[in-house]
C-alpha cells in the first residue's frame, strides 16, 4: 500500500518521514522497520492487511487499568519495529523477517466485525508497535469506530510530529512504553532517542483526547535505580500531571539480553513507592502477583475502588461513569457502564473467522 510520509532527496534516495530514524532508501531497499520499503519511486507499507495473529485479551493486559475495565479487546500486530531494543519480549514478531510470520490476512472491516461479534469493546494494535503499520492501524481504527468500538495503540511513541497527529487522531487510548529515562539507555539499548518519546507523551496528554497510560519495563542494573525512577516520575508529574497511570513491569531474559536476571518483585514495589511519593496517583506493578500493586485507590478517600489479581477484577466500587461509590469523586479514565467480566483469559481467534473465509 502506498504511504504518505516521505520525500525525495537530491541524491535520488527517498527519505521516510514516519519516525526520527529517517531511513533513506534506494529502489528496492527497506527501512530498519523492514515493513516500509521503496517501490516505484515511493515508500509502500508491505504488511497492509496482514497479521501475525489475532487474540482476545483482557484490556488490563495492554496494560490499561483505567479504560473500559474488565472488557475484552481484540488484539493483533503485524511484523517489524522501528526500534532495536535488545530486551524485546515479542522479538519473534517485531523483529521478524519471515513472510510466514504474517500468516493471517484480514481487512479492517472484517477485524471490526469479528471484534463486535465476539463481544469486544475495542481493538488493540499491539504485539509489535503500530507506528510502522500506521496506515493499516488507522483504517482498522476507523472500521472499529464504525462498528461502535474503540481503538487502542500500544506503542513506544517513536514517531515524527506529522504522522503522530494523523495516527492518534484515530485512537481512543494509548499505552506508551517509556523504556527508560536517559538518552544513553535509549541510544545503546533501544536504538532510539528519549526526547522523541517524551515529546509524544506531552503531545498525547495536552493536545489530544486520547486516554494515556505509561509502562516501564524495569531491567536490573540498567534503568531501575532510585535516582532514575525519581527523575522519571518527577518529570511525569511536572509535564503530564498526577492522573496519568504508570505501570512498572518485570523483565525476563529474552532476545539479545539473556545474561540479565529477572526483575525482583521488590524492585517493582520500590518503583511504585517512589512514584506515589512524587505525587503520581495511580502507580501499578505488572508481570508479578502483587494485589497491592494492582489495586486502584480513590484519590480523595483512599478506598480501594478496583482490586485486581493479575488481569482479573476481584472487586469493583465505581459507578458506571467511574465515580467512587463512597465519596463520589471521579476516577480519571474511560468508564462506560458496568465493568466487564472477561477475566484473565487469552483466546486466539481463528483466521477464518476474522478474514471471513
Amino acid at each position: 500500500m502506498p504511504t504518505r510520509h516521505w520525500h525525495r532527496l537530491a541524491d535520488g534516495r527517498v527519505q521516510c518521514d514516519l519516525c526520527p530514524r529517517a531511513c533513506r532508501l534506494r529502489e528496492g531497499q527497506r527501512g530498519l522497520c523492514f515493513v516500509r520499503a521503496r517501490e516505484n519511486d515511493g515508500i509502500v507499507l508491505t504488511t497492509y492487511g496482514r497479521s501475525s495473529g489475532f487474540c482476545i485479551d483482557p484490556i488490563e493486559k495492554k496494560p490499561l487499568n483505567h479504560f473500559l475495565p474488565g472488557s475484552p479487546v481484540l488484539s493483533f500486530g503485524t511484523a517489524g519495529c522501528n526500534l532495536t531494543c535488545r530486551f524485546c519480549q515479542n522479538w519473534d514478531i517485531s523483529k521478524s523477517r519471515e513472510v510466514d510470520t504474517l500468516a493471517d490476512a484480514a481487512s479492517p472491516e472484517s477485524i471490526a466485525e469479528t471484534a463486535r461479534r465476539l463481544g469486544c469493546r475495542s481493538v488493540a494494535f499491539t504485539y509489535n508497535d503500530p507506528v510502522p503499520f500506521m496506515e493499516y492501524a488507522v483504517d482498522c481504527a476507523d472500521a472499529a469506530h464504525a462498528a461502535g468500538l474503540m481503538a487502542v495503540a500500544v506503542t513506544a511513541g517513536y514517531v515524527c510530529p506529522e504522522p503522530r497527529r494523523e495516527m492518534f487522531s484515530h485512537m481512543d487510548a494509548a499505552n506508551v512504553d517509556l523504556k527508560g529515562f536517559t538518552e544513553p539507555f535509549y541510544r545503546s539499548v533501544c536504538g532510539g532517542q528519549l526526547g522523541a518519546v517524551l515529546d509524544t507523551l506531552v503531545y498525547l496528554r495536552h493536545e489530544t483526547s486520547v486516554w494515556l497510560e505509561i509502562t516501564t519495563l524495569l531491567i536490573p542494573g540498567l534503568n531501575d535505580s532510585d535516582s532514575e525512577l525519581d527523575r522519571m516520575t518527577g518529570w511525569v508529574i511536572e509535564n503530564l500531571g498526577p492522573d496519568v497511570p504508570l505501570h512498572f513491569t518485570a523483565f525476563h531474559a529474552d532476545f539479545r539480553m539473556l545474561d540479565v536476571p529477572p526483575t525482583p518483585p521488590a524492585t517493582l514495589t520500590r518503583a511504585r513507592r517512589i512514584a506515589l511519593a512524587n505525587g503520581v496517583r495511580y502507580a501499578y506493578t505488572g508481570n508479578v502477583s502483587d494485589p497491592a500493586g494492582g489495586t486502584t485507590r480513590c484519590a480523595r478517600c483512599g478506598r480501594a475502588v478496583v482490586v485486581r489479581d493479575w488481569y482479573e477484577l476481584r472487586s469493583y466500587h465505581l459507578s458506571e461513569d467511574g465515580r467512587c461509590l463512597w465519596c463520589g469523586v471521579r476516577c480519571p479514565g474511560v468508564f462506560e457502564g458496568p465493568p466487564g467480566d472477561w477475566g484473565g483469559r487469552r483466546m486466539p481467534v481463528r483466521v477464518a473467522a476474522v478474514a471471513g473465509r
